[in-house]
């Protein structure tokens, strides 16, 4: 099975490297982290973390420092051009999709709408 990859697609930021090695050091069967897109949310559409054991066929393979991200063929229409970032800030730690796609977005920025 051929290895899709598009950097340019989607990036990773160092910070979530290490905090998705992190977890998955303590997820024995997880391999890799699925980020996708579902409908709904408060503004449309939402961002989903998931963990996986390997990899789909339609999947883009992102990797970064020794860290795996999924993303599915669907989904990575809504998310190119974007980065997937972990923020540790006073109200609390988080990962984060800087998504130059998305017209506007919710607070928390787990929603957005294109």
């Amino acid at each position: 099975m051929p290895i899709l990859r598009a950097m340019s697609d989607v990036t990773l930021t160092s910070s979530a490297a290490e905090r998705i090695k992190a977890i998955l050091a303590k997820q024995p069967e997880a391999k890799l982290l699925r980020v996708s897109v579902e409908g709904g949310g408060c503004s449309g559409f939402s961002y989903k973390f998931d963990f996986a054991e390997a990899r789909n066929a339609d999947d883009l393979l992102i990797e970064r420092d020794g860290a795996g991200v999924v993303i599915d063929e669907v989904s990575l229409e809504f998310l190119r051009g974007s980065e997937i970032d972990f923020t540790n800030e006073l109200i609390g730690s988080a990962f984060r999709i800087n998504n130059p796609n998305a017209t506007s977005g919710c607070g928390c920025g787990t929603s957005f709408a294109v």
